[in-house]
Parts: C-alpha cells; structure tokens; sequence
C-alpha cells in the first residue's frame, strides 16, 4: 500500500506538471488582450505596453512558468485582474461554498441511487426494476439547465415555495439549497441507480449466490454480506467521480441560482481571461480528480480483498 501511495503521489505529481505546462501554453495566446479586459477598451497601446511590462508578461515564458510554480509551492496564487484581490482569498471561500452543496447531493443521493439500484437489481424484470429504470433514465436524460428552469419555474413561479437564488453572508438561509440540489441530485442519481441495477443483477446471477440460497442461509444476509458488497465495486467508482462533476461540472446550477461555487469562479474566471484564477483553479481540479481516484483505488481493497496494489 506504501508503495502504491508513492506511485499515486508521483502520479500526481507528473499530472499536475503536464497541465500546467499545458495551461500556460494556452494562456499565452490571450496574454496581449489582458491590457483590454484590466484597463478597459480605450486604453492605447502604449498603455497597453506600460501594463504588461509592470506585470511582467514581456519576460520569458519559461521565466514565468517556474516562477509561478515557486509561487504556488508557497501558497502564493497571484492576483486576480477580476475581483482585484488575492486570488487565495477568493479561491477556498468559493471552493468551501462548493463543497456544502456537495455534501447535501451526496447525502441524499448516494443513499436514494445505491437503494433503488439494488431494488431494481433484485428484482430482475420486475415491474419495480422496469419503473426506476425508466425514471432513472428520463431523470438522466434531462440536463441540468432544463431542470432548473422546470422546478423554478413549479415551486418559485407558480407556487411561490422557495427561492429562486442563493443569497449569502446575512441573506443566506438553507432552504435556498433545496434548488440547487434537487436539480443536482435528479441528474446524478439515475446513473448510479443504473450502474448498481446492473452490477446487482449480474451479483444475483453468480453460482456462490445461488449456492449460498440453497445451503439455506437466510436471503437478508445473502444480500447484505455476500452480494452487496461485491455489487458496490463499479457503483462505488462511478461516485468517487462524482466528486470532479460536482466540483467543476456544476456550472450551469451555480450560474443559474446564482451561488458564488467553484464552478461559478471557474466561469466568471474564463469570461475575463483572469490567468491567475484560471490556473489556480485547474491546479485544485487535477488535485481532487488524481486524490479522488486514489480514494477509489484503495476502497477497491475494502470491498474486494483479491484486489491488491503494490
């Protein structure tokens, strides 16, 4: 396990390297229009020269790149030209904001998809199993952005239950989140529903279920100590994913009921060519989306000990 977890860090390591290489490349192709989007559009050229001078984008890129690595190692992720502050001091308030919507997904959805999964599962062919498949495959055929529009539309609009944005500081109150994670929660859950049907079906099928059933053992503890837990192996990684959706895939909610996430950064900071914030907000993707794995690869141990890594 030591050993995968130093393979793991080095993995890390090199990811985050041939992004952000990746990621200034990139960048530097829009670097002569930041003068623009700072100062605004009647500045002159020589203005425009004196800005990027003062800021240091006439020096090398590789100058730049290892410099702003040195940065970064110290906690340090530059200014953002958007918001005009430090962009650490707006990149964990936003990513913390993130993380409370991704709790109460998680919550609800994880409990609601991996129970209707082994529902329908068990009950291969039933009138149950073609039910939540089908509302899992409508609920997932629906993206969020319609979604959304639905549900403000019912209980903002017509009934005039809730709220149809996210405030903050004073103004924030926790039934503002209901939105937001029913929009989330009714995208997500009928994949996982699907994923744990299926591996729940085929679990059902194997000769060490069917022995187990007719040595007389009885079918709760068949299901809760044999089955169940080799089923939760795909199921389990397709949720650890949910992670990276729900960390930077979640624009379209954010933006819609205007709730100040990591996702709504990540945009406002692409609308405005904010280096800066763009590439500290890559850097804290690819942390999660090599951490995440990770988590995935060692609970593979858990549900199934035959998996070893070294």
């Amino acid at each position: 396990m030591v050993i995968f977890l130093a393979k793991r860090a080095a993995y890390m390591v090199l990811t985050m390297i041939a992004v952000s290489i990746l990621l200034i490349l990139l960048l530097e192709v829009n670097v002569g229009t930041l003068p623009t989007r700072v100062l605004g559009p009647y500045i002159t050229q020589e203005q425009a020269a004196h800005w990027l001078e003062a800021e240091g984008y006439n020096r090398p890129i590789y100058v730049r790149y290892f410099e702003w690595i040195g940065d970064m190692l110290s906690g340090d992720f530059g200014e953002s030209t958007r918001f005009r502050e430090p962009v650490s001091d707006i990149l964990w308030d936003r990513l913390g904001n993130t993380g409370i919507l991704a709790f109460f997904v998680f919550a609800i959805m994880v409990p609601l998809s991996l129970g209707l999964g082994i529902l329908s599962g068990m009950k291969e062919g039933s009138r149950m199993d073609r039910s939540i498949s089908f509302l899992s495959v409508v609920t997932t055929s629906v993206p969020e952005f319609a979604s959304a529009v639905l549900l403000s539309t019912i209980f903002v609009f017509a009934l005039g239950w809730l709220e149809g944005t996210v405030g903050s500081g004073s103004a924030f109150n926790w039934t503002q989140m209901i939105l937001p994670v029913s929009v989330l929660v009714l995208y997500g859950f009928g994949y996982i529903a699907r994923m744990m049907r299926a591996s729940m079906a085929e679990v059902m099928q194997s000769p060490y279920i069917r022995t187990a059933v007719l040595k007389g053992l009885p079918y709760r503890r068949v299901i809760l100590r044999h089955a169940l837990r080799n089923a939760l192996i795909a199921p389990f990684t397709v949720i650890i994913l949910q992670i990276n959706w729900l960390l930077s895939g979640v624009i379209v909610v954010e933006f819609f009921f205007s709730y100040d996430g990591f996702g709504a950064l990540l945009l406002e900071a692409a609308q405005n060519t904010d280096i800066d914030l763009i590439q500290a907000c890559a850097m804290v993707a690819v942390v999660v989306a090599v951490g995440t794995q990770t988590i995935a690869d060692i609970g593979y141990t858990y549900l199934n000990p035959r998996i070893r890594f070294t």
